[in-house]
């Protein structure tokens, strides 16, 4: 009988196929030709129909599947440990977008897939799923390494590293799709990041993408209760049927996360046969939950495990990925036989396969799919004894017991990437001194930051403006409420506008006094009802002051910088770690008025805090000039007198030092 030619047979080893038929071959082998798989079947077989120029002695491992990472973003490898135990927004906002507009460029986005890759061919990774910026330098990256990725090109509704605007993430998108659309390793994708950070015209042109060039379209869905509470209360439904109404499963979708989708949303993702990346570290590690993954496989749905990106997990090893997904179903939900091993390991192979709309190139040890393998040493002391009594029991020693440390070898497209252990298309110690002084320029950059509270507030905030220097200022304590508009009627002054309006402040004080102090203001405004028309937020830094007391008023001198406060209260708490708080509120009615020529303002104020119930009336006014300061202060004076405020009852310090 005549021997076909293969180019590697891997022989004696326990084949896991993760095929249709889930077969098993515990003396096993696989014969490879060119970039595929020739065969498939017990040793004896197989030995005896080829001949292979390279035959790779499997005696105590398991031939598996390469795992397949269904949901990353690899470059972020560069910020792994940048900022934990942190919430998901404060993570984001706070540190990750701040520090990858500053730093995140061609170089960033290679150097760091290239760590990635590493990583993760050493822990039996052969085909990922990406998104990020750069994403053909990320492709440049995974080439070289020899991997198989799906990438998608991240695009915002506002702007990112490598965009101003979403229209040029577009077409950044589109010339990265046609660069690398055909390449034997790299699937290009259309990656429109989350529902929360895209406009509906976005999310249309980016199925357009996507259906045009029939490529994936990638995209975080369900991640957290408060993108799926924010979606109701302003579209009055949940993520999924707000993006199906813009048609975005008319593309090939992978949704990552899906952790707070109801059995109607998981319906609708099989109904159009999208697939779901579970990123169980991640998800916990954010607090984000845990998502019903055996309720979506009963469903039919196809899903796949990720590990999310290294600054949220912070690895890439997607044994440690299956082995806490297994455990979180039967944990969380009370029941040890969900998501049982075998189905486990099918997540991060075949079934993963399947998620990403790849199943006819890999996922499974099959004739005619791709020669992607993992070789997995099965002789390390935590992987013994071995029971051969139920066959199946291989699952378990898989996703219960084995390490990524024994990964042995790896093979993608045919070609060995690491060999006993060893890389052998990457150069693992220059990828690491390039990531090391990435590092080191981030840090620099971080340290001068956090020292700053103004620059901690441009990190996240892109409309901080500077406010007039010189404020000019005094109150009055009121033993009752006054009629104001009355007092400047019959003063022959004109009111140029009113409001009326509650203002809750909270003061931030920190350490060094130097630094300043940030107040974060909630204004409602009211009509003349009383009736809620608006509510708007401010953050306000205030440096610190120095003053020049005048008869009838104290003029402050200090750094002010304003902004619309775009997060919640705790987010900025916990964003800038204030070594103190203190709160002021009050009802407000405010009076424009022109004296002398001059802009002022007239406030009568009625506390809740710190004094409730106490009257007060306040001037002030602003300004550039120390010579209008000067002025200003004196016309202050002259209005007081209108108003018939004795000295006895004027003081000059702010509301919030009232309790001190």
């Amino acid at each position: 009988m005549t021997q076909q030619q293969a180019d590697i047979l891997l022989t004696h080893g326990y084949v896991v196929t993760m095929d249709d038929s889930m077969r098993l071959y515990p003396d096993g082998a696989v014969a490879i030709k060119d970039n595929l798989i020739s065969a498939v079947g017990p040793v004896a077989e197989l030995e005896a129909a080829f001949e292979a120029d390279t035959v790779i002695d499997c005696q105590n491992c398991i031939i598996s599947p390469g795992l397949i990472n269904a949901h990353t973003h690899a470059s972020m490898t560069l910020l792994r440990g940048l900022a934990d135990d942190l919430r998901l927004d404060v993570w984001l906002y706070g540190y990750m977008m701040p520090v990858e507009r500053e730093f995140v460029d061609h170089n960033f986005s290679y150097t760091g897939a290239l760590l990635a890759c590493a990583e993760m061919i050493r822990s039996g990774v052969t085909t990922f799923c990406d998104m990020y910026y750069h994403e053909s330098e990320v492709a440049r990256a995974t080439a070289e390494a020899g991997m198989r990725a799906i990438l998608a090109q991240t695009i915002l509704k506002f702007p990112s590293p490598d965009a101003t605007n979403y229209d040029e993430s577009l077409e950044y998108c589109r010339r990265f799709i046609e660069q690398w659309l055909g390449h034997p390793l790299i699937i290009p994708a259309v990656g429109p990041h989350a529902p929360y950070t895209a406009t509906p015209d976005m999310l249309r042109n980016s199925v357009a993408l996507a259906t045009e060039y029939d490529v994936p379209l990638h995209i975080h869905l369900a991640e957290t209760t408060l993108e799926q509470d924010a979606s109701r209360q302003h579209y009055g439904v949940p993520v999924i049927p707000w993006v199906e109404k813009y048609d975005l499963f008319k593309a090939k979708v992978i949704a990552a996360h899906c952790v707070h989708v109801d059995e109607s949303e998981m319906r609708t993702l099989h109904q159009y046969r999208a697939g779901v990346a579970h990123c169980p570290s991640s998800n916990l590690k954010l607090a984000s939950g845990v998502a019903p993954v055996q309720k979506m496989v009963n469903l039919g749905l196809h899903v796949g495990l990720g590990t999310d990106g290294p600054a949220s997990n912070n690895d890439l090893d997607m044994f440690e990925e299956t082995r806490l997904a297994a455990f979180l179903q039967k944990g969380v939900f009370g029941d040890p036989t969900l998501l049982p091993a075998k189905t486990a390991w099918a997540l991060a192979t075949s079934e993963g396969a399947k998620a990403l709309h790849i199943a006819h190139l890999t996922g499974s040890l099959e004739p005619g799919k791709r020669a992607d393998i993992a070789v997995i040493s099965a002789r390390a002391t935590h992987q013994l004894p071995y029971f051969a009594r139920d066959p199946e029991a291989i699952y378990a020693q898989l996703v219960y017991a084995a390490k990524s440390t024994d990964v042995r070898d790896v093979l993608v497209d045919g070609k060995i990437l690491m060999r006993e252990r060893q890389l052998l298309t990457l150069d693992e110690a220059e990828i690491i001194d390039e990531a090391k002084r990435i590092a080191r320029r981030i840090d620099a950059f971080l340290i001068a930051r956090e020292g700053s509270l103004l620059s901690k507030l441009l990190a996240i905030s892109a409309d901080f403006i500077p406010q007039e220097t010189y404020e000019i200022q005094v109150k009055a304590r009121l033993p009752e409420l006054i009629e104001v508009s009355a007092i400047l009627k019959a003063a022959g002054i004109d009111i140029q506008r009113s409001s009326v309006r509650d203002q809750y402040d909270t003061y931030f004080f920190f350490e060094d006094k130097e630094a300043g102090r940030l107040r974060f203001r909630e204004d409602e405004v009211r009509d003349e009802r009383g009736d809620l028309k608006e509510t708007f937020y401010t953050m306000t830094l205030m440096g610190p002051s120095s003053e020049k007391e005048f008869e009838n008023s104290i003029v402050l001198t200090r750094a002010r910088y304003t902004a619309s406060a775009s997060h919640s209260l705790r987010f900025y708490r916990e964003y800038f770690k204030p070594a103190a708080e203190r709160e002021v509120s009050k009802h407000r009615q405010r009076w424009h008025i022109i004296y002398q020529e001059t802009d002022l303002a007239i406030n009568l104020d009625v506390l809740s805090s710190p004094e409730p119930n106490s009257f007060y009336l306040e001037i002030k006014s602003r300004t550039w000039s120390a010579k209008d300061a000067t002025r200003k202060a004196e016309l202050i004076g002259e209005l007081l007198e209108k108003f018939g405020v004795q000295r006895e009852d004027q003081f000059k310090v702010d509301y919030l030092d009232l309790a001190s």
